[in-house]
C-alpha cells in the first residue's frame, strides 16, 4: 500500500491508533496545530487520541509510522500517558478552526473575495522535510437550505487570512495588567498597552473584552488599530468593530484592503453594519465622513424631564449629551422630517414638564453631509458648539459631528501616536 502523504483532518475523526504491534491505543479526538503568519508553514504538532479509559493524550506526529484508510500506527509502543493540556501558541482543529469564519485570496477563486469562508475540513500534508502542515481548506461560502450539499471550495492555505494564533504570554501577568486597566481610561490604556513589548502587547488585547478593546482602539491611530486588529480572528475582529462607534469603525475599515473590510462587513450583526456602510458611502473629506449616526434623538412629544433623563445616559459622550435633536418618527438615522435642537442649558432652565417640541432653537443652521472638514470648522467656531446635526437634502437627520471628531481628523494623521505632548517638545523655566 502507498504511503498516504496527503489527509483531511475531518477523514482523522475516530480513527483507531494502534502500535506496532497492532494492539489498539485509542482513537483520535483532535489535531493540534501552530499556526505561524504566512509565508511560513503552519506545522500539525500531532494528534489528541482518547483511550480506551477515556483518558485524553498527545501524540507528536513523529511517533506516527502510517496513516492507513481505517487506522493510524505507531512507530513504537510506548506513549506517554500524561494527560493532555493545551499549550499557548497551539490550537484545535476540530475546537478552535471548523466552522470557523476566514477571508481568501486566491486568484483562481475571484467569485470568493470579499466574503465570509467557512471552514469545512483542513487538508494535512507531509512535505520533504517529513513535516507534517497544513496545506489547504475545505471552505463553504453559504449553507443551502432543505439539506442541499453546499459547494465546496478548495483553497491553499497560503491565500487563507483570518486565523489568529493564539500568543504566547504570561497568563497571571495579563490577567494583573487587565485588573489595572479596569480603572483607567481608554485612552491611557492604549499608551499602556503599546509600551509592552510586541508578544505582551497582543496577548494582552487578546485577553480584553470586545467592549474594553473596543474603547482602546478608538484611541490608536488608524495604523495602529489595523496592526491590532490583523492580529485578532476575523469574527472576533468583527464582534470588535461592532462594539466601536460607527464613525470610528468605518474608519478603521477604511484602512483595510477592501476585501477584508467586506467580509468583516459581512460577519458583523446586519444592524450594526449598516450605519458603518452609510458612512463608509461618504467622501472621507467630508462632514458624512466624521459624523456619529447615534446622537440623542427624540420625537418632539418628549417632556423636558424625559431628555434630561436621556441626557444622563453615561454611555454617552459628552459632546453628544450637550444637545438633543428632535424629529418626526423614525427615530433612528436616517429619521423623519428634522425639526430642530435643544441646547442641554436650555433643558436645565426650563419645567421639568415642558415639551421640548416648544423650546427648539430656531436659528441654529444645520451641516449636510457634503460639507467640507473646514466648513464643520468654521460652524463650530462661529456658533461656539460641541455638537452640530447633519441633514440631507430632504431634511432627514443624518447623524451628528462631535467637534472631537472633527480635531482627531484636522490633526496630523499620527498624532495619537505622539501622544497629548510631543516627544520633542520642551517645558520652559
Amino acid at each position: 500500500m502507498s504511503e498516504v502523504t496527503r489527509v483531511y483532518a475531518g477523514r482523522l475523526a475516530g480513527m483507531v491508533v494502534r502500535g506496532p504491534d497492532t494492539d489498539v491505543i485509542g482513537r483520535v479526538r483532535d489535531v493540534i496545530v501552530n499556526i505561524r503568519p504566512i509565508p511560513q508553514p503552519s506545522r500539525v504538532m500531532g494528534v489528541v487520541v482518547e483511550m480506551v479509559n477515556k483518558r485524553r493524550i498527545f501524540l507528536p506526529m513523529l511517533r506516527i509510522a502510517a496513516i492507513e484508510p481505517q487506522e493510524i500506527t505507531l512507530v513504537s509502543g510506548s506513549v506517554s500517558l500524561r494527560a493532555f493540556k493545551a499549550r499557548t501558541g497551539e490550537m484545535s482543529v476540530f475546537g478552535d478552526i471548523f466552522g470557523s469564519k476566514v477571508h481568501v485570496d486566491d486568484p483562481e477563486l475571484e467569485q470568493l473575495h470579499g466574503k465570509a469562508v467557512e471552514v469545512a475540513d483542513v487538508e494535512l500534508e507531509r512535505n520533504r522535510s517529513r513535516d507534517w502542515v497544513i496545506a489547504r481548506i475545505a471552505g463553504i461560502t453559504n449553507r443551502p437550505k432543505f439539506g442541499r450539499r453546499p459547494e465546496l471550495h478548495t483553497i491553499p492555505w497560503n491565500y487563507v487570512h483570518g486565523i489568529a494564533p493564539f500568543a504566547n504570554a504570561d497568563e497571571h501577568a495579563a490577567a494583573e495588567l487587565i485588573a489595572d486597566f479596569k480603572e483607567m481610561r481608554p485612552a491611557d490604556v492604549a499608551t499602556a498597552i503599546y509600551d509592552l513589548p510586541e508578544r505582551q502587547r497582543l496577548s494582552v488585547a487578546g485577553e480584553l473584552d470586545d467592549e474594553l478593546l473596543a474603547d482602546v482602539l478608538q484611541e490608536l491611530s488608524e495604523e495602529r488599530q489595523a496592526e491590532l486588529l490583523e492580529t485578532l480572528d476575523i469574527e472576533r475582529a468583527a464582534d470588535v468593530l461592532e462594539e466601536m462607534d460607527p464613525d470610528d469603525a468605518a474608519d478603521l475599515l477604511g484602512e483595510l484592503p477592501d476585501d477584508k473590510a467586506d467580509v468583516l462587513l459581512e460577519l458583523m450583526d446586519p444592524e450594526e453594519s449598516a450605519p458603518v456602510r452609510r458612512l463608509m458611502s461618504f467622501s472621507p473629506d467630508t462632514v458624512g465622513a466624521l459624523m456619529t449616526p447615534e446622537p440623542l434623538i427624540l420625537p418632539p412629544q418628549t417632556t423636558v424631564a424625559e431628555a434630561l433623563a436621556h441626557a444622563r445616559n453615561p454611555d454617552l459622550p459628552s459632546s453628544l449629551a450637550s444637545m438633543v435633536f428632535v424629529v418626526r418618527p423614525p427615530t433612528a438615522t436616517p429619521t423623519g422630517r428634522y425639526l430642530g435642537c435643544v441646547h442641554l442649558q436650555k433643558l436645565l432652565r426650563e419645567p421639568p414638564s415642558e415639551l421640548i417640541s416648544g423650546i427648539l432653537d430656531p436659528d441654529l443652521p444645520p451641516l449636510y453631509a457634503d460639507d467640507s472638514q473646514e466648513t464643520a470648522a468654521r460652524y463650530f467656531a462661529t456658533y461656539n458648539l460641541v455638537c452640530g446635526p447633519v441633514i440631507d437634502q430632504d431634511q432627514h437627520l443624518l447623524g451628528a459631528v462631535a467637534v472631537d471628531d472633527l480635531i482627531d481628523h484636522l490633526l496630523p494623521d499620527n498624532w495619537r501616536d505622539a501622544g497629548i505632548r510631543p516627544e520633542t517638545s520642551t517645558k520652559e523655566g
